[in-house]
């Protein structure tokens, strides 16, 4: 008789482990059944008291009361927890980023031998449909050859408030790195998800330029594909609105994704026919301007967590498997090695020269952090804006 249910640990109890723990315990993901908790910090387990708690996540990863362990803690502890997970047998889903750099990331993944054994990354985004039907045309070659991506997501703006929340955020020790490994690892696994990734990366990364961190708060990267499509990255958590805006221009036409919806100007024929064979110096294709109506952003953390636990119940293919957060964290990786270096840095990058470059930095770490007061405390209701 299969098993109906999975065990779950739960290991890191801020603001996303606590939003998961919920989740599930409210009913909302068929199949997982929170077993046992882990945190660092005893006031942390306190409203879970009728649950076996620890904190060390080696006793909860040997203690024999889960099936699987979902790891939400801060950045460099997702190598040495997912390793241990894996190596004791444990079904595991690890929240972005995977790793903070390249390196570390494939020892991670190297560690999951056991292919029965479900490993996945909790890249949420990809549930999204606006995203899924961009995957869709790109694929299809309904929207042609792709000649130019443009990204601007802007909207991730942070106070100094949030920056003096934790002692891990915005340093090279806690998080590995700024707005790159924080907040847009969903959009980095996106474009390399839709786009594939590039063969080599420039990028301006401008440290504690709205914030006094030690880390990147602001960044412009330029990818070159070998195709001789290039795409620009623009990110920041010191603007304000802010905007999250894709385009990507192909041979048949441009597409949209903004606050404005899913846009496609189709162009009736393609560019590439088209101007070897117009006869006006000024002629353009004629196009139809199709809006594909969306509702809501799909069922995001919800909905990986579902793939999580019919993976593991029914061998459901997963949405987000954890290998290939590896090729996020390289982008982010050559994004920050190419602005240290004023340098373009060529895919595959040499991982080991990154990890030296960011042991260094993290050997001389200050913490710097701003002086703000502590913050009032984050419900699961806005946790999404939390991390």
């Amino acid at each position: 008789m299969k098993n109906t249910e999975v065990r779950l640990g739960i290991i890191g109890l801020g603001n996303m482990g606590a939003a998961h723990a919920q989740f599930v315990r409210e009913g909302r993901v068929p199949g997982l059944r929170v077993a046992a908790l882990c945190s660092l910090f005893e006031e942390e387990l306190v409203p879970f008291s009728d649950l076996p708690t620890y904190t060390d996540y080696r006793e909860l990863i040997g203690s024999g009361e889960v099936d699987a362990v979902l790891i939400a803690t801060p950045h460099p502890e997702h190598v040495p927890m997912g390793i241990a997970a894996l190596s004791a047998g444990l079904h595991t889903l690890i929240e972005k980023p995977i790793s903070v750099n390249k390196r570390e990331g494939e020892r991670l993944v190297a560690a999951h031998q056991d292919k029965d054994i479900v490993f996945a990354a909790m890249f949420n985004q990809r549930t999204d449909p606006r995203y899924q039907k961009l995957q869709y045309l790109i694929a299809s070659g309904e929207l042609g050859a792709i000649q130019r991506i443009s990204w601007n997501i802007t909207d991730w703006y942070r106070t100094n408030q949030y920056y003096a929340s934790g002692g891990w955020r915005a340093t090279w020790s806690g998080e590995g790195g700024g707005v790159l490994l924080n907040q847009c690892p969903h959009q980095l696994d996106l474009w390399q998800w839709l786009f594939g990734m590039p063969q080599k990366v420039r990028a301006l990364c401008q440290i504690g330029r709205f914030h006094e961190i030690e880390v990147e708060d602001a960044v412009t990267a330029v990818l070159e594909y070998e195709s001789g499509t290039v795409g620009t990255f623009v990110t920041t958590t010191g603007e304000a609105p802010g905007v999250n805006r894709l385009e990507v221009a192909g041979e048949r036409g441009l597409i949209v994704i903004d606050e404005n919806g899913f846009r496609f100007i189709r162009n009736e024929e393609s560019t590439t026919e088209h101007l070897k064979t117009c006869k006006q110096s000024f002629g353009k294709p004629d196009v139809w301007n199709v809006s594909i109506p969306f509702q809501g952003q799909g069922e995001q953390h919800i909905g990986i967590l579902k793939n999580f636990a019919a993976a593991v119940l029914r061998g459901e293919p997963l949405i987000a498997p954890a290998a290939e957060g590896l090729r996020s964290i390289e982008l982010a990786n050559a994004m920050l090695l190419s602005g240290a270096l004023n340098e373009t840095i060529e895919l595959p990058m040499d991982g080991d020269a990154y990890e030296a470059w960011l042991e260094e930095r993290i050997r001389t770490s200050t913490g710097k952090k701003p002086d703000a007061p502590s913050p009032s405390p984050t419900t699961a209701d806005d946790f999404a804006q939390s991390f």
